[in-house]
């Protein structure tokens, strides 16, 4: 159009900013584009303030936005709901929580009563935060000024009630939603997907599919991204495939989401090389990574512990004008974690206490699971206190963390309290929650709390995972009990747990300790379909080698290990 001498009109103009803000182009060609409307000499009108504003949503440009908005008022323009509401969701997605409050009051104040959007922008900003009480405080005050919870302030509700491990709160909210007569929309659908998925219950996960399909509703881009995200986080190589085919089938055609989703779950997988694949393939599609894709690459390099090419994606993070948030800092952590680079997280942790990087409790909780997960207890002390200082929300995460860390020490009081702690804010415990007490007590010796809380993982509704019943194994093997570790193995594949290396190296480990070699050898050899490479490998050795070489092999197999 400008190559053929047409001269763009302020409607131009402000289409091609409506449509970088859906794009997440960098601030910079935003820039760009409003100094073109200047040197055309054409006016800014209230529009092109309000698409500037959510410009700099997407990528929390919360100063930027700020600025826009005093130079519309400096031109004379009267903010109306659609500024208010954009500036307030910048805010929140800032988790600039006073800042959005203010905003709150100056819309009152200026004849602009706020609405069920602006406070479902503040009640995400909370919940987003962890900040659940000033959340449900905040649908009090709806309600109190006569405006009624709509299915947004429900879900959202909903899924920060999940993220917090709060399970049964988060059902009772549900219940909540069907009693005052709100329906469930599709987003209501996926995050109910998302709860029942990511704590392994498949059939209730199936059964809200089915619920939503029921309801009228066809399956988008989030319902298929949800159930690749499930799939990734369980390790389910093979399901996270089958969806990304049973969703190309339906007609969706791969957007920036469904990559992010797809790099995050084959990382979750273990299979860095193949998000990396997903990643190129996105840049091939010619679609602009944002702030969510560097962050889904971070995090994938950060589970191989692919610290040095984390640091260079920083670096081009900074030169293309993306600044690292609260998940790029985190992923780096946990790449120096992975990677045991306990110098680089020293470093990075004494910036987050000084507050030199800005941080909203998001990193202090980071900082508690990085040094939970390289047993450095009194790091994990000093961030999990610190942020108790700061009045952060201590969700299922930071606890469970909490729990590991105790528990690799023995710390049985200590762990207790937690366990207290969680009890008395309404936190379920999880799987990973029981695992830690497993893990504890298997190191105590003490199989009969063990199978007692393997016990009560099934009684909870919760679903032993493959680490449960390898702990509970590896207890059992520890005292010489083989007859009770056999038992826990056929259990085990009963419930459809394939065996891994872990779990047979704890059963040739077990044996071998009980001069049981014969079961040694018959063990490697048996369940052929099931065998690791390594097992392949050396079962050939293992059966020409006398009981002396079987265990100098075992510890030559360690070592090789």
């Amino acid at each position: 159009m400008v190559a053929n001498g047409i001269q763009p009109a302020l409607v131009t103009y402000n289409v091609v900013l409506h449509v970088y803000s859906k794009i997440s182009v960098p601030w910079k060609e935003v820039v760009a584009l409003v100094d073109a409307m200047k040197k055309d000499r054409i006016p800014l009108d209230r529009y092109t303030y309000n698409s500037l504003i959510t410009c700099c949503r997407r990528s929390g440009l919360h100063k930027e936005a700020s600025k826009v908005f005093d130079e519309m008022k400096a031109a004379g323009f009267e903010p109306d709901k659609v500024t208010f509401n954009s500036l307030l969701d910048v805010y929140g997605k800032a988790r600039m929580h006073d800042e959005a409050i203010a905003l709150l009051k100056e819309m009152e104040h200026g004849g602009c009563p706020p609405s069920a959007v602006s406070y479902n922008s503040l009640i995400s900003s909370y919940v987003k935060n962890g900040l659940l009480e000033e959340a449900a405080e905040l649908k009090q005050e709806m309600e109190v000024k006569g405006i009624e919870p709509d299915v947004i302030t429900y879900t959202t509700l909903i899924s920060g009630l999940d993220r917090a491990g709060k399970v049964d709160a988060a059902i009772g909210m549900y219940d909540e939603m069907l009693r005052n007569g709100c329906k469930p929309n599709l987003c209501t659908f996926n995050a109910l997907i998302k709860l029942h998925g990511v704590r392994g219950k498949f059939p209730e996960m199936m059964a809200v599919f089915d619920d939503l399909r029921s309801a009228g509703f066809v399956p988008d881009v989030v319902t298929w991204n949800t159930l690749l995200a499930v799939f990734g986080q369980n390790g389910l190589e093979t399901e996270v495939s089958g969806v990304f085919k049973e969703m190309k089938k339906s007609g969706y055609v791969p957007e920036r989401d469904t990559y992010v989703s797809l790099i995050s779950s084959y990382s979750r997988c273990g299979l860095f090389d193949q998000a990396m694949v997903i990643y190129k393939r996105m840049i091939e599609a010619g679609i602009h990574p944002d702030i969510s894709t560097y962050n889904a690459v971070l995090s994938a390099l950060a589970r191989g512990g692919r610290w040095e090419q984390a640091e260079k994606l920083f670096a081009e993070m900074e030169t293309l004008d993306y600044r690292p948030d609260e998940l790029s800092y985190s992923s780096l952590l946990h790449a120096y974690a992975n990677a045991k680079k306990l110098d680089k997280m020293k470093a990075l942790s004494e910036d987050i206490y000084s507050e030199k990087i800005e941080s909203h409790h998001g990193l202090l909780k980071t900082l508690v699971l990085v040094n939970s997960k390289v047993n450095n207890l009194p790091e994990t002390e000093k961030a999990f206190l610190e942020l108790r200082r700061r009045r952060g929300s201590l969700d299922i995460n930071v606890l469970n963390a909490m729990v590991s860390v105790y528990g690799k020490n023995r710390m049985v009081k200590k762990v207790e309290e937690i366990l207290s702690l969680m009890k008395g804010s309404s936190i379920n415990l999880s799987t990973a929650t029981y695992n830690s007490l497993m893990h504890m007590y298997s190191r105590l010796g003490d199989c009969e709390k063990c199978e007692n809380i393997l016990t009560e993982i099934k009684s909870s509704g919760a679903r032993p995972d493959r680490y449960s019943y390898n702990t509970m194994i590896y207890a059992y093997g520890r005292k010489g009990q083989m007859k009770e570790a056999s038992r826990l193995f056929s259990e085990m594949k009963c419930s459809g747990l394939v065996p891994d290396i872990v779990t047979y190296n704890i059963f040739v480990k077990s044996y071998v300790a009980n001069s049981m070699f014969e079961e040694a050898i018959d063990l490697v050899q048996v369940d052929k379909s099931r065998y690791i490479y390594v097992d392949r490998n050396i079962r050939s050795l293992i059966t020409t080698i006398s009981p002396t070489s079987l265990i100098l092999f075992w510890i030559a197999y360690k070592c090789f290990q």
